[in-house]
């Protein structure tokens, strides 16, 4: 299974500290946040890594190099026209991600400015009937609405189930609640292959919610440790709690 890792960012919330630093290359306990990523899937046995990035890439490449020091195969997806959004920077990256001899291969997603103690190990197959797979997450503090709809049941390590759009109270599915998308997910490439003729601007969201309509997202819940680092002050309170 290949992975990419999202790093094409500016991080104006975390302003001035990317103002010369590249968010993901922020440290949690002495290690970019991006290190601790390709730590996690070279030891789940995922090597062949790409990574995306656009604002002070070049710093990226110079610290990650071709990733052999980790053991792992590292590519690079330069948005040099500016950050295309989360889903354009995907589209401008599947020639990277699609295996030439299994081109229906699923491949996983990582936002790189998100810290998670998570087992990349625990990857479920993706059901038949769904384009893709997203990692859920209570709701944290700045996000107390959440994202989307899980059956409440779905609890069990690598269980999957049907992701469903936020709806008012009345509308929702009985026994489900809300949960945050952690920014962790599992793509088939048709997710995408359909609108990769033409790579623009394109958000992940108003993909994801279409695709939640369709009946064809599944979630799992994610369990452990997780931050999204969208604040100074958030990166300040994860090293509180993260030893070195």
């Amino acid at each position: 299974m290949k992975a990419m890792i999202l790093a094409a960012g500016r991080g104006e919330r975390m302003r001035p500290l990317t103002d010369d630093c590249p968010k993901p290359l922020l440290k949690v306990a002495g290690i970019p946040l991006i290190e601790h990523h390709i730590v996690k899937l070279a030891q789940a046995g995922i090597t062949d890594i790409v990574i995306n990035h656009a604002w002070l890439g070049y710093k990226i490449e110079e610290y990650l190099q071709d990733g052999s020091q980790w053991g792992v195969s590292i590519r690079y997806s330069r948005e040099t026209q500016g950050a295309l959004e989360t889903a354009g920077g995907i589209i401008k990256a599947l020639p990277l991600l699609v295996e030439k001899d299994e081109p229906n291969a699923p491949f996983l997603v990582v936002n790189g400015d998100v810290y998670t103690d998570f087992d990349f190990t625990h990857i479920p197959l993706l059901p038949s009937d769904c384009l893709a797979n997203i990692w859920l997450v209570a709701n944290p503090d700045h996000n107390l609405k959440g994202d989307f709809l899980l059956a409440e049941e779905t609890s069990t390590l690598n269980k999957s189930n049907k992701v469903y759009n936020l709806k008012s109270k009345e509308n929702q599915p009985q026994q489900h609640q809300a949960y945050t998308f952690s920014g962790i997910a599992l793509y088939k490439p048709e997710f995408f292959t359909a609108l990769s003729h033409d790579v623009a601007i394109l958000p992940l969201g108003p993909l994801l919610r279409e695709t939640a309509e369709n009946l064809e997202l599944s979630g799992t819940i994610l369990k452990g440790q997780w931050t999204d680092v969208g604040t100074p002050e958030r990166l300040n309170e994860l090293n509180k709690i993260i030893p070195c």
